[in-house]
């Protein structure tokens, strides 16, 4: 924190006005993340005709360029020193220019030959990750600062998750029912070229709003946020120091845990969208409808989180709802598979509502809950981590251990959207077809080799947790041992200056 805060009064509380203001900055992250998982690749390669190998290879690309440059931006924010304190200054430079790659991202220039399109793709959406990255980093870092209480940490960050639900999930509605038309040449609506056009407008002014909000929202903390230590490092000691940092036991268990859950969760919402056209057959309005079960399920996880983490610790909670979440996800499609599931053609007697709807509906609610208060969970587990490595390192890195989870994450999200175009090009998925001319066994391939994928990765992910460590007690034993330290520092820091 800075030198001297006591003329300042009593350090503000962090109350709901402070938890919805910085949540509200995920409103940025969640309509980039969505746009990304569900419309990129369907819009690239059913939209504007590129392979879906070329458009795949170009979202990997991009992601492990941008991954080259997380670790060192997350170092930068933990040693920054200004009079905003270390990571306000990068989350007020990052709205604009974060905000106008988006909007470059669904312009993309028309009658370019397949490779000039490819390298378009890679380099506007290097610049969409890089920049968003220079917000989200320094932001969720915050979580590990404006509080050392291990419950208070899943409030924030269930906020958090809550507005980066709601602002990808709002976008998605605007898509589904007011953006996507039919053409005049009778293609769905989800294969309308300009409602992607229109939809990277409409998210570049909200991704702006949201994260200047939140920055001004979290400004007051400033002065009794930690402040960079000045020292003069050369870069060969730079990188030692990350890599000592790094090398924390639970930190790499997270981090492992990151690295197989973000594989599945790359293939699982790069296929939703072709899931929900082909699978099910639903047109735009009732797959629209579908995405407002997240809804619900992001306010019921934003209540579950802090409660289980309070009952049976986040370790325990997270395990068990991320692999119900799995298993929820998957009964309709073998029920499906099996006959046991209604046609898509089936309608609800005496309305024109598919009679799959409310089940699918209903699925998601549950799957969406156990999903999004487990990863609320784990990620509340990652700031835990902070005062653990503190008290190993005597250094606080935030910035460098949450950018590193990111690097990993969007490294292995990147293969695993790559692995979902892959899974296209396998089954020989038809190019810019109509739901009713895909054969049936195109899509019960898809099923058959989707389910498998996502078991074995997760699965692999939840083994992994098993090993984590750090308790709610032992999180507590450590606030009080880096108490002391920073006391019998103090007092022998009055004891050298005193005459």
């Amino acid at each position: 924190m800075t030198d001297d805060v006591t003329s300042l009064g009593p350090r503000p509380r962090i109350g709901l006005f402070t938890r919805l203001a910085y949540g509200f900055g995920s409103v940025a992250y969640g309509i980039k993340d969505n746009g990304f998982r569900v419309f990129l690749l369907l819009f690239y390669s059913q939209v504007v005709k590129l392979d879906a190998g070329l458009v795949s290879t170009a979202i990997l690309v991009a992601m492990l360029i941008d991954c080259v440059f997380d670790p060192f931006i997350g170092e930068l924010t933990d040693n920054w020193r200004s009079k905003w304190g270390r990571r306000h200054p990068f989350m007020y430079a990052s709205a604009l220019p974060a905000s106008l790659s988006f909007l470059l991202l669904w312009n993309p220039p028309v009658h370019w030959e397949p490779m000039a399109l490819f390298w378009y793709l890679v380099g506007v959406a290097v610049l969409v990750r890089t920049f968003i990255t220079f917000y989200e980093i320094p932001s969720s870092s915050l979580t590990s600062e404006l509080t050392d209480d291990y419950n208070e940490r899943s409030k924030l960050l269930g906020w958090r998750y809550f507005f980066g639900w709601w602002g990808g999930l709002t976008l998605m509605c605007i898509m589904f029912f007011v953006l996507m038309k039919e053409t005049a040449d009778g293609k769905v609506g989800q294969l309308n070229p300009v409602a992607y056009h229109h939809y990277g407008y409409v998210a570049a002014v909200i991704m702006f709003v949201s994260i200047i909000a939140s920055a001004a929202g979290t400004h007051k903390f400033i002065p009794w946020l930690r402040k960079a230590e000045v020292r003069t490092r050369k870069f060969g000691e730079t990188v030692r120091e990350m890599a000592g940092t790094l090398n924390n036991r639970d930190f790499k268990i997270i981090t492992m845990v990151g690295l197989f859950t973000a594989f599945a969760q790359g293939v699982s919402f790069s296929l939703a969208i072709f899931f929900s056209t082909y699978f099910w057959e639903l047109d735009k309005n009732w797959t629209g409808v579908l995405v407002l079960d997240s809804f619900i399920s992001s306010s019921l996880a934003l209540m579950a989180a802090p409660y289980l983490s309070k009952k049976t610790g986040k370790k325990r909670a997270g395990t068990v709802l991320l692999a119900l979440s799995v298993l929820v996800g998957f009964i309709p499609m073998i029920l499906r598979l099996l006959g046991l599931f209604p046609d898509n053609g089936d309608l609800i007697a005496g309305t024109k509502i598919p009679e799959i709807v409310p089940w699918l509906f209903l699925d998601g609610v549950v799957r969406g809950t156990l999903g999004i208060t487990a990863a609320i969970l784990i990620t509340a587990m990652l700031a835990d981590v902070v005062e653990n490595s503190e008290l190993q390192t005597g250094r606080r890195s935030e910035g460098l251990f949450f950018a590193f989870t990111s690097l990993v994450q969007k490294a292995v999200s990147g293969v695993g959207v790559f692995a979902a175009g892959f899974i296209i090009v396998l089954i020989d998925f038809p190019e810019g077809a109509n739901p009713a001319d895909v054969p049936e066994v195109v899509t019960t391939k898809l099923a058959l080799v989707y389910m498998p994928v996502l078991a074995v990765f997760y699965g692999i992910g939840l083994a992994i947790m098993q090993a984590y460590r750090i308790t709610r007690e032992s999180h507590e034993e450590t606030l009080k041992t880096l108490a002391s330290r920073r006391l019998a520092a103090e007092e022998a820091q009055a004891a050298d200056i005193a005459p």
